[in-house]
């Protein structure tokens, strides 16, 4: 998949409840960098807080130094937390001075050791492409802890007094200083409890519904490994990880070597770094609306006005997380009208939450909150977050979210925008007429108002000097805006034409290739072609689907390679609004020029798969990309069947290219790791696997459903590629959306309902369930390939009785594949039935028509299988 058609996904993982933290490497640097300005600073690399208890608390724990009185040496201690087991054999360990009273770190320095154990073999497969073993078992020489409880107390029995103290204190105290920072807005939550309430009251009893969560988090430098985290938190939905920063081909990854929880839980803690994007204690709160007022200054700047209605579901909190772009600075925050200490938190380095270009904000109010409560949080913010790229078209917001946000949960949003004439804006929401100018409106300047017709997961906006065009499918507008031209950046394309030269004197003179450059692309006078593609996408997928969800689409040009869907709006990369003749005159190969061509499809499918139903954790995003992208391939393969198993092929051979170590992609992990999958051994590991692979899983659950309903003799009827809207496999779409609409979604939920349409015939061992294929596919990595062995033909006197087995190989050993095999007769091919195949080899017993003398193993490629 070229990055022409990889659709861009920052905005859609938000902060999930986030685990574990990072810092750069070396012991010397700072995990967000080391700048020394005021603490009001808004200055890139630091936090910006307004003045308060809570800054206070905030400044002591990202730069608490260790105490010369707590230096102790050290042996036979353990530190254990669920999984993770670590030992000090023997050493010195100094501990951090008090912080509100508690001793929150240590540094060690000796001989240490570290046991994590990964629950499966899915972690344990993650766990070894990192450091090469299954098993984390190594030997460390110094540790920097952070924790939350009473480590310090616990570990009293076993400490003496160390001798030359104020060497070692001396020698690692600016480590311990510059490592405070990255676990400290993790601990200001935690420790937000010890506030004083309004006025300088004492702390309230907060004590939150879930108790309060305990977190340790260990940095260790190994000698063969290097410098690497491990974490627990009690309240985070995956309550254990390892992982390390790491940088490849200039970029800065963290690599996730393991996550998981060792007792399913529910996650009650908001932690504040970004490592991972995984349930987020949305329970805590709902943002049911937002009422945005943004003022756009173009070249470069807005300046908003955010206030958000939270329905408090979990009391004891007295500090909540949001997520909003790091070019975006904050200059006030309120609660019901009364001002309340915020702290803007840089991202760490490396993590999703940085590379999409956002950082966290805690707001910290006067009160713990409490179950039932209804709050009012606004917010004032504003900054440089637009660019002009030229042809009338604007970076809006190119990395960040451009709100305070705290994930993918539904909410209303009423929008209103003010920006000068000349520019046209589209935003989600339905455009409301207003009756009468803005009161607030500028000379000159143009107002508009969007207001969602219903709850979305998240909003959008885009601004352009555009050529408007319109189409319609059924009641739906579908518009296309389109820039005089293409961005700066954007590549000239160059052919290369046999032209005769002007004559030669030589007799031998041939023409000479010379390259001619074409007149550039005009995006507007393509724009209908974009508009009527889009609804024509509309049509398809709304007879299988159910009606398109929103009043209206707008796609809109945007400068750069990828694409972006919100509801009822799309930003189409400029390359979209080229003609298939205009791609390849830039050299595009054809395979990704028909994937280039889907991009249309594939964000129009979005307003289905990803807006109306989203994801529930980052493990389920997979869903929302490869059924978009499924949705966009199943109307290609009703119009093209050549194109679309070329796109198929190119899916599945991306999985198979090995990286410089000779490991090949499909390695990285399987679909339900998501974020986790770009990383420094994959950068690309997101984009193949998600769209890739989990193409390939909707393309075989399929054809699996559909063969087992057609070898019934059920409703399904058709030719082998058309898309019947009354197969089993739409059928049960169409029941996922009207089950989940406006609801976020697990893949265990969407199988649920995969199974209610599950043909008998494909019962594995006679249960009505599809575990084997989520256990061995879905959560699984291998691409296997099938072979026939020792087949035997019994011809009797109406039939033939096919006997042999399928060898699986290349896969794990508990691989189950629904294998279909036909029979060749007569030129022509008739399913038998589908084998499951488990494991290397399985025998197999079919009734074939009279005179079978061949059978074939999926000749119709409806299994990711390799194919030599």
């Amino acid at each position: 998949m070229t990055k022409v058609i990889i659709r861009n996904c920052w905005f859609r993982l938000l902060l999930l409840g986030l685990a574990g933290t990072a810092m750069a490497q070396g012991w010397g640097q700072a995990g967000f960098g080391s700048n020394q300005g005021s603490p009001l600073s808004l200055g890139e690399g630091q936090g910006a807080v307004h003045s308060g208890p809570a800054e206070s608390l905030y400044l002591q724990l990202r730069s608490v130094g260790l105490d010369k009185a707590r230096v102790y040496h050290v042996r036979d201690a353990s530190l254990d937390r669920a999984a993770i087991h670590i030992t000090l054999n023997d050493g010195t360990i100094a501990f951090t001075e008090d912080v509100a009273g508690r001793v929150t770190g240590a540094f060690f320095e000796g001989d240490g050791e570290v046991l994590l154990m990964p629950p499966d073999q899915v972690e344990r497969a993650s766990m070894s492409l990192f450091t090469g073993a299954a098993i984390l078992e190594e030997k460390f020489l110094t540790a920097y802890f952070r924790f939350n409880d009473d480590t310090f107390r616990d570990l009293q029995p076993v400490l003496r007094p160390a001798e030359h103290s104020e060497e070692f204190v001396a020698q690692w105290n600016q480590s311990a200083r510059n490592l405070a920072e990255a676990d400290a807005l993790e601990l200001l939550i935690a420790f937000s409890r010890f506030l004083p309430g309004p006025g300088g009251a004492p702390p309230a009893a907060n004590e939150t519904a879930d108790g309060n969560p305990r977190m340790l988090h260990a940095r260790v430098e190994n000698p063969k490994l290097g410098v690497f985290d491990l974490y627990f938190d009690s309240g985070a939905a995956e309550q254990i990880w390892a992982g390390q920063l790491k940088t490849a081909a200039g970029e800065s990854y963290y690599d996730v070597w393991t996550s998981f929880s060792p007792r399913k839980t529910q996650a009650t803690a908001q932690t504040g770094n970004g490592i991972l994007e995984q349930g987020s204690a949305q329970d805590i709160i709902d943002v049911s609306s937002y009422r945005i007022r943004t003022a756009i200054k173009p070249p470069t700047d807005i300046h908003a006005d955010a206030t958000l209605r939270l329905n408090v579901r979990r009391g004891g909190y007295r500090a909540l997380l949001f997520e909003l772009s790091r070019s975006l600075q904050i200059q006030q925050v309120e609660a019901d009208g009364h001002p309340v200490e915020f702290i803007h938190n840089p991202a760490v380095e490396g993590t999703r939450l940085a590379r999409r270009g956002n950082d966290l904000v805690a707001v910290i109010f006067a009160e713990p909150l409490h179950a039932g409560q209804a709050v009012e949080l606004r917010f004032v913010y504003g900054g440089a977050v637009l660019a002009e790229a030229g042809g009338g078209l604007m970076y809006v917001g190119a990395r960040g979210i451009w709100y305070p946000n705290r994930g993918m949960s539904m909410s209303n949003f009423d929008l209103e925008f003010h920006y000068p004439a000349g520019w046209t804006l589209l935003a989600t929401g339905k455009r409301q007429e207003m009756a009468a100018p803005a009161a607030s409106a500028e000379p000159g300047e143009q107002v508009t108002r969007w207001v969602s017709d219903r709850p979305m997961p998240l909003s959008g906006f885009n601004l352009g000097k555009y050529t408007r065009v319109q189409a319609r499918t059924g009641s739906v507008p579908v518009e296309a805006y389109a820039g005089s031209g293409m961005e700066h950046a954007f590549p000239s394309p160059r052919i290369v034409e046999d032209l005769p030269e002007f004559p030669r004197r030589r007799l031998d003179a041939r023409p000479k290739p010379l390259p001619i450059t074409p007149l550039p692309p005009s995006p507007a006078r393509n724009a209908q072609l974009v508009a009527d593609e889009s609804g024509r996408a509309i049509d398809f997928f709304a007879a299988r689907f159910g009606p398109y969800p929103y009043a209206s689409l707008a796609l809109t040009q945007m400068p750069g390679t990828s694409s972006q869907g919100w509801p009822g709006l799309i930003y189409l990369s400029s390359f979209s609004f080229l003609t298939r003749e205009q791609k390849l005159q830039l050299r595009m190969s054809a395979v990704n020029e028909t994937l280039s061509g889907q991009v249309i499809a594939h964000e129009t499918a979005h307003q289905w798969w990803g807006d109306l139903v989203t994801w529930s954790t980052y493990h389920d995003q997979w869903m929302m990309e490869a059924l978009a992208n499924y949705s966009s391939l199943m109307m290609l393969e009703s119009e093209d069947p050549a194109r679309f198993r070329q796109a198929m092929d190119k899916y599945r051979d991306d999985l198979l290219q090995k990286n410089k170590d000779d490991v090949p992609l499909m390695q990285a992990g399987p679909v339900t790791f998501g974020s986790r999958l770009s990383c420094s051994q994959f950068p690309s590991g997101y984009e193949a696997i998600s769209y890739g692979r989990g193409t390939w899983l909707f393309h075989m659950l399929r054809y699996m459903m559909r063969d087992a309903e057609r070898k019934a003799g059920g409703r399904a009827r058709g030719s082998q590629s058309a898309a019947n809207p009354d197969e089993p496999f739409i059928r049960a779409l169409r029941k996922f959306r009207e089950r989940y609409q406006g609801k976020a979604v697990t893949t265990r939920e969407l199988f649920g309902v995969f199974e209610q349409e599950l043909p008998r015939s494909m019962w594995y061992e006679g249960k009505n369930s599809l575990d084997w294929f989520y256990q061995g596919w879905v959560n699984g990595t291998s691409i296997p390939n099938f072979e026939l062995h020792d087949v035997q033909y019994v011809q009797r006197a109406d039939s033939t009785t096919v006997t042999g087995s399928i060898l699986q190989k290349s896969a794990s050993a508990n691989l189950v594949t629904a294998v279909p095999v036909y029979a060749a007769v007569s030129g022509k091919t008739v399913l038998l039935g589908r084998v499951f195949a488990d494991g290397p080899e399985t025998p197999f017993h079919l009734t074939a028509p009279a005179g079978t003398r061949k059978v074939v193993i999926d000749p119709y490629q409806t299994l990711l299988a390799r194919t030599h």
